[in-house]
């Protein structure tokens, strides 16, 4: 459906919708969806329906936030508003908690400063599913809409989470072992609410742009080496930190850092987190991941353990976290979700179970807990590249290419291709399966940002370059 004052389409990806702030995201197209997902709720002939709205610390978060909840409240909705800047995984839990019907949340998680969007959370505390989502886009601009404020209800959204946490983590554990933890709340969501719930539990933390800014300082808010640079010069400055975590625009993905200064790459984080729940906390139940997570999760794999390979989209890891019996699930970006808590992922609870965990180990600095785990799992050669491409064919590459694929990429033949579909059931992602012991490529076409991006593994650094850089000629000579 066409954006009325842009011309563009409205078009939902992967996690919701995301857009330029003003000329894609503005009041009119924030009602026009907020309309929409009325009718949508109201197709499901549920009374007394009820929708939990919260909203980041991005331009115009509030506002947007508050004029979704009058379209909702005029159409006899009652709607709990958040009275804070709040994280994603707190509003998710808070719709599950409370038996809501749906959640909506105004961000756009790490995108840019310039963007903003919508996320919409189902009455089990997790993501949109693809049919669900399709079916908000086909009731956009079927209806007008107006605005009230009389079914509106501000809540805080914060303490009952932090009740629920408080179970799940032993604070007992972290507190004796005296880690120190740096926090890097990238100017986002997060804000001080790890800090916070440590300081509750007598645990000493420090947090670093902790105060939620519009343009997030100057940085993209997505936890990853490039863009952590104050967090790693912090860390160098004193001994005096065990670790580094990191929190995304929305909080609902982590990273980390040893004390060092270096950066810990999301696939080591997920084998090691993986190895803590399921072998240390004994969390029954099975494992998903995202295909573009490093092949070693198999290693986890027993006769009554599965390992689901999924296509990327933390969507996708939750329909499995409905649908089966999962203890542990972890995406590439840093994105992990947890049994007994929501299928969702959650980058503040993800931070406190990585300070349980090295606390669980017995060694007081990441660095150690690292060195230890490296010499049991081998170390990952894996990296990630965003390729920006704003060409009009960037959608109509992979098609192609699945349609005529390589024998080779580089200089590994292609054993297989998986080829992985959009919410519109468009070709979107490529996965290559190459000769050698894990050795692989990912490429796939982001739908909220014009990137390509290109994922691998391999057996050294200087391969891993080899099949990224094959990988970005196959899309280049490509034709469409």
């Amino acid at each position: 459906m066409y954006n009325k004052k842009s011309g563009q389409k409205i078009i939902f990806g992967t996690d919701g919708w995301r857009g330029l702030i003003d000329l894609e995201i503005n009041i009119e197209t924030i009602s026009v969806v907020a309309r929409a997902f009325v009718d949508y709720l109201l197709s499901k002939e549920q009374n007394n329906i009820k929708v939990a709205v919260a909203f980041d610390g991005r331009r115009n978060s509030k506002i947007f936030a508050e004029k979704f909840s009058e379209v909702l409240s005029a159409n006899s909705i009652q709607v709990f508003l958040s009275n804070r800047i709040t994280p994603t995984p707190v509003l998710s839990f808070f719709v599950k908690k409370n038996s809501l019907n749906a959640g909506v949340m105004i961000t756009a998680s790490h995108n840019p400063p310039q963007y903003n969007g919508v996320k919409f959370k189902a009455h089990y505390g997790g993501p949109f599913l693809t049919e669900e989502t399709k079916s908000v886009e086909n009731f956009l601009y079927l209806r007008s809409y107006t605005y009230d404020q009389s079914k509106i209800e501000i809540v805080d959204m914060i303490e009952p989470y932090f009740r629920h946490i408080s179970r799940l983590i032993d604070f007992d554990k972290i507190r004796d072992a005296r880690l120190f933890p740096l926090i890097d709340s990238m100017s986002g969501a997060g804000q001080d609410l790890i800090q916070k719930i440590l300081y509750e539990n007598g645990i000493q933390a420090e947090t670093i742009f902790s105060i939620p800014d519009e343009n997030f300082n100057g940085r993209q808010p997505e936890p990853i080496a490039k863009n952590l640079i104050p967090l790693s010069q912090q860390l160098k400055s004193s001994d005096k930190y065990s670790v580094g975590l990191a929190t995304d625009g929305d909080a609902d993905r982590c990273g980390v850092m040893i004390e060092n200064g270096e950066w810990l790459s999301a696939q080591e984080t997920i084998l090691y987190l993986i190895d803590y729940i399921v072998n240390e906390r004994k969390f029954d139940g099975h494992i998903v991941k995202t295909s573009s997570v490093t092949d070693k999760v198999y290693k986890f794999q027993t006769d009554d353990r599965k390992v689901f390979d999924v296509q990327v989209g933390f969507k996708y890891i939750c329909e499995k976290m409905i649908s089966e019996d999962i203890a542990i699930g972890c995406e590439e970006s840093g994105g992990f979700g947890f049994k007994f808590h929501i299928p969702e992922r959650d980058g503040i609870l993800s931070s406190l179970f990585i300070l349980e965990m090295i606390s669980n180990s017995g060694l007081k600095k990441m660095s150690d807990f690292v060195e230890r785990k490296r010499k049991e799992f081998g170390k990952i050669y894996y990296n990630r590249i965003d390729y920006d491409f704003e060409r009009p064919d960037r959608l109509r590459k992979l098609p192609a290419i699945a349609q005529n694929p390589p024998e080779k990429i580089g200089n590994y033949s292609v054993k297989k291709i998986e080829t992985f579909r959009s919410s519109h059931d468009e070709i979107n992602g490529i996965k290559f399966y190459l000769s050698g012991e894990n050795h692989w490529l990912l490429i796939r076409a982001s739908e909220t940002e014009p990137l390509i991006r290109f994922y691998a593994e391999a057996n050294s650094d200087d391969e891993v370059k080899e099949i990224l850089n094959s990988g970005i000629d196959l899309i280049e000579r490509t034709r469409t």
